[in-house]
């Protein structure tokens, strides 16, 4: 699930999964930090969640995978548009 939050240059937004489900460390990777894993991990949340919150230039596109223990990448169904393998996300 994404969260947006709107800033007057920037975009914030929230990367959120359940606690369990993938198993293990999860990172959000992306253009936005050079496809880097462990730059932005999700970590829990008092409702039980995982979550990271990453700032993104306003009125732009972006693409983003997570990428959780063994090498497992998945999308996030939420963003609403893909670009290849790729979730894409606009602010």
């Amino acid at each position: 699930m994404l969260e947006r939050t709107l800033r007057k240059d920037r975009t914030e937004v929230t990367f959120i999964l359940p606690a369990d489900r993938p198993p293990g460390p999860v990172s959000v990777v992306g253009d936005f930090n050079d496809w880097q894993p462990g730059v932005h991990t999700l970590e829990p949340r008092k409702d039980g969640k995982r979550a990271v919150t990453v700032e993104l230039p306003s009125k732009g596109t972006h693409s983003f995978r997570y990428l959780a223990a063994g090498d497992y990448w998945f999308n996030d169904e939420s963003a609403g548009d893909q670009e290849g393998p790729n979730s894409r996300l606009r602010t």
